[in-house]
């Protein structure tokens, strides 16, 4: 499969390695540009490319930026048939200043999807980079650690959770993307190493407000 990756942060670059690893073809991008790439690129055997050549020609790609910079990428980058993964979280107080859309009850893969003018399939955004990195395992493994992804086309969703299988966890299906709050900051699911009915457990308890902790403030700026 032919995989982009916008984003060389922390999750960016672990599934750069763990994409690899399992063979795929992998470019990876970031805002500074292909040069300050090389390492990863080394390291893994992906190309490192620009932001353009990364969404150009895919068929996936994974937008993995803070979320505050979504609104940066260029227009009409994806092909209309490429799948597009969103890892993101929202921090309006730790980084992302306020956006109002969230804050009035859209999902933030939903405000994702609108930025970017294309479908996302909502993943890997409840689990530490590290972990990702680290802790997969051979499918069938007791406490096989469980991924929720969130999605509104069937196919999609189907393609990303076999990726996530491949590479060592269980993916289980979170619902649409307007539902993808029950995996948002703050729910019972976010930061935590469940196996996989321990992720649909979670899902369940999950509430739609978002907690204090990860709501803007007064003081929050707006993104």
């Amino acid at each position: 499969m032919k995989i982009g990756i916008i984003g060389a942060g922390h999750i960016g670059s672990a599934l750069t390695h763990r994409f690899r690893a399992v063979g795929h073809n992998v470019s990876v991008a970031n805002s500074r540009g292909p040069e300050t790439l090389v390492d990863l690129a080394r390291e893994t055997g992906a190309s490192a490319v620009t932001v353009e050549e990364a969404a150009r020609g895919k068929d996936l790609v994974v937008v993995t930026i803070p979320e505050m910079h979504v609104i940066d990428l260029p227009k009409g980058i994806f092909d209309e048939d490429t799948i597009v993964v969103d890892t993101g979280n929202y921090y309006p107080q730790q980084r992302d200043g306020r956006i109002e859309a969230i804050e009035a009850g859209m999902t933030e893969s939903r405000w994702v999807s609108e930025q970017l003018g294309h479908p996302v399939v909502k993943a890997f955004n409840n689990i530490y980079a590290q972990h990702l990195l680290e802790k997969g395992k051979s499918k069938g493994t007791p406490g096989r650690i469980g991924l929720p992804v969130a999605g509104d086309d069937a196919k999609a969703k189907a393609v990303v959770m076999g990726l996530i299988d491949e590479i060592g966890f269980d993916a289980v299906d979170a619902g649409t993307i307007d539902e993808s709050w029950r995996q948002q900051p703050g729910s019972p699911v976010y930061g935590t190493d469940h196996d996989a009915e321990g992720v649909r457990v979670a899902l369940a308890q999950a509430k739609q407000e978002r907690t204090p902790e990860w709501s803007g403030t007064e003081k929050s700026p707006v993104a």
